[in-house]
């Protein structure tokens, strides 16, 4: 627990913090890097170089701040981050390293303003919060371990069937190379993918969202090729797509993320998706459809044309049942679209169209793709009086923000990364 004059401090720093967060965060992976390069084994690269990840930490540091004196209203932020530190491997022996950078960080970049009393202070807060992940984390370690089929850090699978789904998206059916059981997993999770490519320096982790329902002897992913490799996002999906192949064995962790479907609740069930945002959507949707046939479901997918839309007639199979409903917006069908109905829609997902087609009143909604599309669909919702608790949404990538203002929004609610990967 923190004295009262402890929190009187941390919280005067918010303003500074609001100004300053991201040089601080960006001079923060600067020191850490380039005394533990190590850790480039395990943060993500890309995230890194389009600055994606310093913005993530420097609103999470600024909504520590804030709520230092009510930390409770940030155990879901901190949930949220324990999944994916678990999915990657983060431990207890990380923390005091990005506690030691970080205070360093904030010292350089605030200088004399960052004065001892102050550094004092944020390293007793950083040890109250670092101590919450820790505890939250290990009991997810503990969880994914022992489970039925489960295991601790990464296991062999093999690629047992490596599909193209569309130009841009192959899907990968993976198989634990043990042939023991596997980790069972609630629709909208996902793995983390470790790859040791030839030539790069570092390892490489990137999770994947889960594209199929539970219950099945394999896990698959769908990934969509980034382009080109000196994007360090190319690096890894280009290698999947153009040098993995059938019968390769690629190390996956267990299931992880908080991004799920809630198979408890019976009322209508919208899914919106754009580009490869539709892989979570694909596990809800059939897991829907298997476990709760009596429950309406809306599959609302956008895509550019034809030659980009992934898993197409998986769909299209599924909304032959009576309780799935489904539509297809292209926003540059191609001629052989137009020729082949190969979408119901042109143009973007609108306001208007929800409102005219979806269950508005008493529906959950859960949605996933590109930023502008979800910035678009969560203000088009909220505009039609929507509440937040029927709103599920997820990134890819570093946690941002669906609203205007970041700053006076979701940097509070739903943050990133504290210890950061």
């Amino acid at each position: 627990m923190l004295d009262q004059k402890t929190i009187e401090i941390i919280k005067s720093t918010v303003p500074v913090l609001e100004q300053h967060g991201e040089k601080i965060t960006t001079r923060f992976y600067q020191l850490m890097f380039g005394n533990h390069p190590e850790l480039l084994n395990i943060f993500n690269h890309a995230n890194q170089k389009q600055g994606r990840q310093q913005k993530a930490l420097a609103g999470t540091v600024y909504a520590a701040a804030m709520y230092i004196d009510n930390l409770e209203a940030i155990i879901p932020v901190v949930k949220q981050i324990a999944h994916k530190h678990r999915s990657l491997g983060i431990k207890p022996e990380h923390y005091p390293i990005v506690g030691k950078h970080l205070l360093l960080a904030i010292k350089d970049v605030l200088g004399d303003a960052a004065t001892d009393e102050i550094i004092d202070a944020w390293a007793q807060a950083y040890e109250v919060i670092a101590g919450a992940f820790i505890g939250v984390e290990a009991e997810m370690y503990g969880q994914a371990a022992n489970q039925t089929g489960g295991w601790d850090g990464f296991r062999n699978f093999i690629v047992d069937r490596k599909v193209i789904e569309s130009d841009v998206i192959t899907s990968f059916y993976l198989k634990p190379e043990d042939q023991k059981e596997i980790a069972g997993f609630e629709p909208g999770q996902y793995i983390s993918i470790l790859l040791e490519i030839k030539g790069e320096k570092f390892t490489h982790i990137r999770q994947y969202s889960l594209s199929d329902a539970p219950g099945k002897d394999y896990y698959r992913i769908s990934v969509k090729r980034e382009a080109g490799t000196p994007n360090p996002d190319g690096v890894v999906s280009n290698y999947l797509h153009d040098e993995v192949k059938e019968g390769d064995i690629l190390k996956v962790s267990a299931p992880a993320g908080d991004f799920v479907l809630n198979t408890e609740k019976t009322n209508p069930v919208v899914l919106l998706s754009g580009g490869v945002g539709l892989t979570p959507m694909m596990s809800m949707l059939k897991t829907v459809v298997e476990l709760q046939p009596e429950r309406k479901v809306t599959f609302v997918h956008a895509a550019a044309n034809g030659n980009v839309h992934a898993l197409r007639e998986e769909v299209e199979e599924l909304a032959q049942l009576d309780n799935v409903n489904s539509c297809i917006f292209y926003d540059s069908p191609t001629e052989d679209d137009r020729q082949n109905n190969r979408f119901d829609v042109e143009g973007y997902v609108t306001r208007e169209w929800l409102q005219e087609n979806v269950a508005i009143e008493d529906a959950e909604f859960y949605f996933c793709g590109p930023v502008p599309f979800m910035k678009a669909i969560n203000g088009s919702l909220k505009g039609l009086g929507v509440t937040e608790e029927r709103i599920h949404f997820e990134f890819f990538g570093p946690m941002g923000s669906l609203e205007n203002n970041e700053k006076d929004t979701a940097i509070a609610e739903r943050s990133e990364d504290l210890v950061t990967v």
